[in-house]
């Protein structure tokens, strides 16, 4: 930015040197008829035209570079804060207001910076060409030194109603992107219960509103437009009015009119950028502070000021504000009415909320957070999958024999779906597996949970998503990867409830039970209407609570829009 603002000083000034050599071109050698000086003059110009040409290549070149070198850093830090939050970004901040960050803000941020290389010229230049004007005529001095201020005190309240509307227009602009994201994700449930037409109308009202906003700005924006045009333009026809009524006077010859006209016509440049700036800045401005609010977002788990070691081998986890207890080396079930309270569970276990969670008597809080990620994973059922080759998107970071894959998607009972596409593993998955089904997605999650093999394993209702025969292999493979591993899972099916060493019951975030899940059945009444669902035994209800995930899980995928849905309704 140094260098831009130096480059584009000398240009702005160096702009002012043909004037000058104008008229000493008119008086030393057109007017006495001294035709090689006129030709030395003629040369000067023509050297000066080919340096401000080269000066404003180098200009615009290191301009661009800030433009872009400002647009990485930005999007490098929005990035990286962005993966500091991880799991609480999306409680935190829409998806639309991410969007219009990446798409627009970012963009008009590194624009706004480029103003400093013509911005600070202009003041270099009008400050010079004032100083040229005033060897000539003080009262033409006068004129160009109060004629730019004039033209901040006329644009200046148009910058700050700009300021103002751009604001309520970005804000709007990613509360409508936000609901269109929720109506793609949700166009499946939509389109079932017929709600695609109520939500379609709230988008249509979102979208005229954000219309109205956007005409506002661009009354604004052409206003300012039309200033940063004409009142240059005016400017310099007061200006050269003056001088030409001086040559007629006699006062100034008729080379300090022509220099006087180049001086003032090359002042549009810099009172154009004056202008400019102003704009630019002030939706710079705006851009920038809905990046920092970003930026202003804590995560809800940080490392502590003290930390201390993890236990160094398998140990218990104990969750205070429930009651659950993990065991080391034993499979752990939690089961809650309300799935977002045993979600809730895992969520503490595994530092993903603050609490009083310990783990074998230290407290997770006190635990440095990369060691808790390294040996305690938490895999949700809808947990994202990223776009790659399958062998990738299932193998993490690190690199996996195809020894290891093969085992992973038969514990999972993937097998059918490695089968079932063209290239198996090296097929490529699109972005949150855009090109697979809900069970198929499922399943090849928990193939990446299985593979990433971590000390603790805490599984967020992991069969929610297919049929009772597909359940019962991927919790017969669970329990079969997972022996004598720590594992921790939530759900209400039989089929893993089975398979579970202890079964946590919970009631109003509470444990009121824990056992195994036949002692839980013959001596909880409220467990067992919870898991047989009105069923007459396990295997009707595995088969039932397993339809009935599979709804749920369609239902989940667009839970944003079922909301705004709800929301309707009840007004």
């Amino acid at each position: 930015m140094v260098g831009g603002a130096v480059l584009g000083s000398i240009w702005m000034v160096c702009l002012l040197l043909p004037p000058y050599l104008m008229k000493r071109a008119i008086e030393d050698g057109l007017l006495p008829g001294r035709t090689g000086v006129l030709v030395g003059w003629v040369a000067a110009l023509v050297g000066v035209a080919l340096l401000n040409a080269w000066l404003g290549i180098m200009r615009h070149r290191i301009m661009t570079r800030v433009r872009m070198d400002a647009t990485f850093r930005t999007v490098k830090v929005v990035v990286a804060h962005a993966t500091r939050l991880g799991a609480e970004l999306p409680r935190k901040v829409s998806v639309g207001e991410v969007v219009s960050v990446g798409t627009g803000d970012v963009a008009q941020i590194s624009r706004t910076l480029t103003i400093t290389g013509p911005g600070v010229g202009a003041v270099i230049a009008y400050l010079v060409a004032a100083v040229l004007l005033l060897s000539v005529s003080v009262p033409l001095a006068v004129v160009v030194l109060l004629g730019v201020p004039l033209l901040a005190v006329v644009v200046g309240p148009l910058l700050e109603r700009l300021q103002g509307a751009e604001s309520e227009y970005r804000e709007q602009q990613g509360v409508l992107t936000a609901r269109v994201g929720d109506i793609v994700g949700g166009m499946r449930v939509l389109n079932g219960i017929g709600g695609k037409e109520l939500l379609a109308g709230r988008h249509l009202r979102g979208s005229r509103s954000l219309q109205a906003e956007g005409y506002r700005v661009g009354a604004v924006t052409s206003w300012i437009q039309t200033f940063a045009v004409g009142l240059p333009a005016l400017f310099l026809a007061l200006v050269t009015w003056l001088a030409a009524r001086l040559a007629a006077e006699g006062t100034v010859t008729v080379g300090t009119l022509v220099a006087v006209y180049g001086y003032v016509a090359v002042l549009v440049v810099p009172v154009s950028s004056f202008i400019e700036g102003g704009y630019d800045l002030t939706r710079g401005l705006v851009a920038a502070g809905r990046v920092v609010r970003i930026l202003d977002l804590t995560p809800a788990v940080e490392d502590a000021a003290t930390l201390r070691p993890a236990p160094v081998g398998p140990s218990a986890l104990h969750d205070p504000d429930s009651g659950v207890a993990v065991a080391p080396g034993q499979l752990t079930a939690i089961v809650s009415a309300r799935p977002a309270e045993s979600a809730a569970v895992l969520d503490r276990l595994g530092r993903y909320r603050a609490s009083a969670a310990d783990w074998g008597g230290v407290p997770l809080a006190e635990v440095a957070l990369a060691e808790v990620r390294a040996r305690i994973v938490v895999a949700d059922n809808d947990a994202d999958l990223f776009a790659g080759p399958l062998r990738t998107v299932v193998g993490g970071r690190a690199e996996r024999a195809d020894a290891a894959i093969a085992q992973a998607v038969r514990d999972a009972a993937a097998e059918d779906v490695v089968q079932a596409l063209p290239d198996g593993l090296d097929t490529p998955v699109e972005a949150r597996g855009g090109n697979l089904s809900g069970g198929q997605r499922q399943r090849l999650r928990l193939v990446r949970a299985l593979l990433a093999d971590p000390e603790v394993l805490l599984l967020v209702e992991p069969t929610s998503a297919v049929d009772a025969h597909t359940e019962a292999a991927m919790a017969a493979g669970l329990y079969r990867a997972r022996a004598g591993r720590t594992t921790a899972l939530t759900s209400t099916s039989p089929v893993l409830l089975e398979r579970a060493d202890t079964v946590c019951y919970l009631a109003d975030g509470r444990v009121v039970a824990a056992g195994p899940h036949r002692v839980l059945l013959a001596s909880e009444p409220g467990y067992r209407a919870l898991v047989a669902r009105g069923g007459d035994g396990p295997a009707v209800a595995g088969a039932s609570a397993s339809a009935l995930a599979e709804e749920a899980a369609v239902a989940t995928a667009a839970t944003a829009s079922a909301s705004v849905l709800a929301e309707e309704a009840v007004r």
